[in-house]
């Protein structure tokens, strides 16, 4: 394994924001974003319950596999996923890359410990290992768009896994966004993607964060963090985004009304927590990498930990 394995952002990764600017728009008076869902089955039946209940329409966009990685879990929540919108995470399109090449695509930045990245890069090798059991799911996952377009109302929203830039991008991680060095670079991402919102995930630390266009109008970026792990603070709920042409019935983490009448919010996701616990233990013992990496988070909730 090399140093890069983990690190590196694939060149294929890669886009520009005009390609978002030129993707086919799908009208929506509800979308559900739902980033990081890691294999949660739990999570995912919550979610696809509210959904049902007020008929909004799902995206998941990237890295819903993770610790699924019996053949059962892999088959299911893949399955599950695809009948709804999709875009690929760098988990996703990692999985069809030779065993022999451990990489999980996410391009950590420099304030992430090399032994997290390693511990990542082998827990999507076994990923990859049980992938390779069902070769059309995994040619459909590795085939997943890496963006897409929304209408809802008037307001226009770019789905992405990373940022305005690339699949594995950290440059809507909430520190980046915060960055007044990065403010003419926002911008100017979402000018050229012509959206009024972007909808992110991937850091797996959320962030709402708005910023005015040079006319003044509020743009968002809402990074839910994981949808199946603990994201929200001091709590073991994960979030999604959801914008909508009205306000969801349940209590959001983070609220704002883009433009009159259309909401974006980030909406926890109170999943079982005890049967989760189980689930993962069952794949990642005391000792596993993902273990190590992710139990503490898993176990007692979000608090400091930055750890994706």
């Amino acid at each position: 394994m090399t140093e890069k394995a983990g690190r590196a952002c694939p060149i294929r990764y890669r886009y520009n924001p005009r390609n978002i600017a030129q993707a086919q728009v799908t009208e929506a008076n509800c979308l559900y974003v739902v980033g990081g869902l890691y294999g949660n089955p739990f999570a995912l039946a919550k979610i696809k319950a509210m959904a049902a209940a007020e008929g909004a329409r799902i995206c998941f966009n990237g890295d819903f596999n993770w610790f699924n990685v019996d053949p059962t879990s892999f088959q299911q929540i893949n399955e599950a996923v695809l009948k709804h919108d999709a875009i690929a995470g760098n988990v996703e399109a990692e999985l069809a890359e030779p065993l022999d090449a451990p990489d999980c695509g996410c391009a950590y930045p420099d304030t992430v410990d090399q032994g997290t990245v390693e511990r990542s890069n082998r827990i999507h090798t076994r990923l990859k290992t049980t992938a390779q059991h069902f070769p059309e799911l995994t040619s459909m996952l590795v085939k997943l768009p890496f963006f897409r377009r929304y209408r809802v109302g008037e307001v226009n929203v770019g789905v992405v896994h990373g940022d305005a830039e690339s699949l594995s991008g950290w440059r809507f991680d909430p520190a980046e966004l915060e960055n007044a060095a990065n403010q003419d670079w926002l911008r100017s991402v979402f000018e050229q993607a012509e959206v009024d919102v972007f909808a992110s995930s991937h850091t797996c630390t959320a962030g709402f964060f708005c910023l005015p266009n040079t006319a003044g109008k509020p743009l968002l970026v809402s990074n839910n963090g994981a949808a199946g792990m603990p994201s929200v603070p001091h709590s073991h709920c994960g979030l999604f985004t959801r914008i909508g042409t009205r306000p969801s019935r349940h209590p959001s983490f983070k609220s704002l009304e883009i433009k009159h009448g259309v909401w974006v919010e980030q909406l926890p996701i109170d999943y079982p927590q005890t049967d989760w616990i189980e689930s993962f233990l069952s794949n990642w013992p005391e000792g596993s990498a993902a273990h190590t990496s992710y139990f503490q988070r898993i176990g007692r909730g979000y608090y400091t930990s930055r750890t994706v």
